[in-house]
């Protein structure tokens, strides 16, 4: 159990590991998982500024779990999940279609061609659903979207609750998008690529899911947070200050019904 709203210390030992000093012998899975020696260059490039040990293992991913990527685009993430759960876990890859023909489709077919990760289900299906049986994740992830669901005019609440239904009860969803100013809500999600981290923690928490804890791990005080993350004459969309919340389907669901189920 993490300690609530606090800074997450747990795999802080991970951000100073090498890929030259890890062995066979590491036991944590995601530290094997991120520091393997065989995964894709251009996700390797990306590890310095993405920190993906420290993150995964904030969100207490283990050998053996069932764990969906929402939203998952090219499989970055998708592809660091299959090698932490293992052959004897499962990951699912879901992306809407609309968004894999527009800009995914390639990225996708190279990361999952030859079956090269057996133990991952592609699923190309809209945001308001998912054939992904109910009660089945044991956490969820969604990594940099939730800043795009105004423009994508994504039924949140729906979403948020699709979500809750595919964990089971005490599962994890972790999420991590770009900060916008406090109070800038949905209205930069286009112009900027940013979301004000305390309406995503509102949502959430109205689809029934606890804050249990928050990582600094992504923070940057020196992020302005009034730039647009694709601009070519900014620092770049993996240099921005990020927030990471990981929420909680509760244990035990409590009396007071959703909003929706009333």
């Amino acid at each position: 159990m993490k300690f609530p709203i606090l800074t997450a210390f747990a795999g802080l030992a991970l951000g100073f590991l090498t890929h030259q000093s890890v062995t066979s012998n590491v036991e944590d899975p995601v530290a094997e998982a991120v520091f393997a020696r065989d995964r894709p260059a251009d996700d390797l490039v990306r590890d310095a500024t993405r920190k993906p040990a420290r993150v995964l293992d904030f969100f207490d991913i283990k050998r053996g779990m069932v764990v969906a990527d929402f939203v998952g685009s090219g499989g970055y993430y998708t592809e660091l999940l299959s090698r932490a759960v293992g052959p004897e876990g499962h990951v699912y890859l879901q992306n809407p279609p609309e968004l894999i023909e527009r800009f995914m489709r390639p990225r996708i077919e190279a990361r999952l061609a030859g079956d090269r990760l057996e133990n991952v289900t592609r699923l190309d299906e809209t945001l308001d659903g998912s054939s992904i049986p109910d009660g089945s994740l044991d956490a969820a992830i969604l990594v940099r979207f939730y800043h795009d669901f105004g423009h994508l005019e994504v039924d949140r609440p729906a979403f948020n609750a699709m979500v809750f239904d595919k964990l089971k009860p005490g599962g994890v969803f972790g999420v991590v998008d770009h900060h916008a100013k406090p109070g800038a809500g949905l209205t930069v999600g286009l112009s900027l690529h940013r979301i004000d981290e305390d309406m995503v923690q509102y949502e959430l928490e109205q689809a029934g899911f606890v804050l249990e804890a928050k990582s600094f791990v992504l923070e940057d005080q020196t992020d302005t947070l009034d730039w647009n993350i694709f601009d070519p004459d900014a620092a770049g969309r993996d240099t921005t200050s990020r927030f990471v919340h990981l929420y909680r389907r509760p244990p035990v669901m409590p009396d007071t019904p959703r909003p929706e189920d009333e």
